[in-house]
């Protein structure tokens, strides 16, 4: 009995784990006026197969002698032009510069182009650029962390649905402090409703019940097949049950039918006879 539960285990434990695939740190929902803003930087869209992320692997902006390398929500790839450059602490160090990190910005100090890490992937903050006007855009803030925490870098994704725009500039405050913007359709939101558009939680728990439904019939039915050598209709599980549920539910709406078309016809038939006085 314990050999024929294995599928369906399997299966169940794929569609759990499944949802831990998703990039969590590239979603942002936010709630305004009874309407809930849905942001996913890497989900795939019309063109735009990574969403946000850039294909190459790192976006590249350059403002005077400072040059910026990141990725959103995920760290650096260079599959070529790596930056070469001194310290690149905390990202990889000088040989495997921009291998760990999600920002790296290269400063030219006294002739040396010297590399300091902004942020990881898991120290990104994202929200809203415009609480008042939630459709704006998104920003991700990358925090250097401990080797460095006074640095961040500040990622606007602004709505702009057609064609993508940057990034083309770059801007410092404080000490450490950058940021920079782009013009993506990842960055507008999918606005629902609060008032019952969209999915709600009965909807939700109706598409779990049909997953779990789904994975017991195909399990129990490869099951079947392959192991007891079963073949036509009787590869579905319980197949007898199956077969009678249409009369099943024939038979219960017909009953409730005759009841309610009998307690009519009580009621018509006593209203219909008159008070007799003796």
């Amino acid at each position: 009995m314990a050999g024929t539960l294995w599928i369906p285990r399997f299966l169940l434990i794929t569609l759990v784990l499944i949802p831990f695939g998703v990039n969590s740190q590239c979603e942002f929902r936010f709630n305004r006026r009874n309407k809930v803003f849905d942001f996913n930087l890497a989900s795939s869209i019309r063109n735009h197969p990574h969403g946000a992320l850039s294909e190459d692997g790192f976006y590249r902006v350059e403002a005077n002698s400072t040059v910026l390398w990141f990725q959103l929500c995920d760290m650096l790839i260079f599959n070529h032009d790596p930056p070469r450059c001194v310290g690149c602490q905390d990202c990889g160090g000088p040989s495997h510069c921009g291998t760990s990190c999600s920002a790296l910005l290269s400063e030219n100090v006294r002739g040396y182009d010297v590399c300091t890490s902004l942020g990881h992937p898991s120290s990104s903050k994202v929200d809203v650029i415009d609480k008042e006007d939630p459709g704006k855009g998104i920003m991700v803030k990358m925090l250097a962390g401990s080797s460095n925490p006074n640095c961040s870098l500040s990622v606007s994704v602004i709505c702009q649905k057609n064609t993508v725009v940057g990034p083309l500039t770059l801007t410092k405050s404080g000490t450490c402090h950058y940021a920079t913007e782009m013009r993506h359709p990842s960055g507008c939101a999918v606005a629902i409703s609060g008032h019952g558009s969209g999915w709600s939680w009965f909807g939700t728990l109706l598409i779990i019940i049909l997953c779990l439904f789904g994975a017991y019939l195909l399990g129990g039915a490869l099951y079947r097949y392959f192991s007891l050598g079963i073949r036509g209709i009787e590869v579905i599980p319980n197949s007898d049950f199956w077969v009678t549920v249409p009369h099943r539910i024939q038979s219960c709406i017909g009953s409730l039918f005759q009841r309610f078309r009998g307690s009519s016809h009580g009621q018509v038939q006593r209203a219909s006879y008159s008070q007799v006085n003796f």
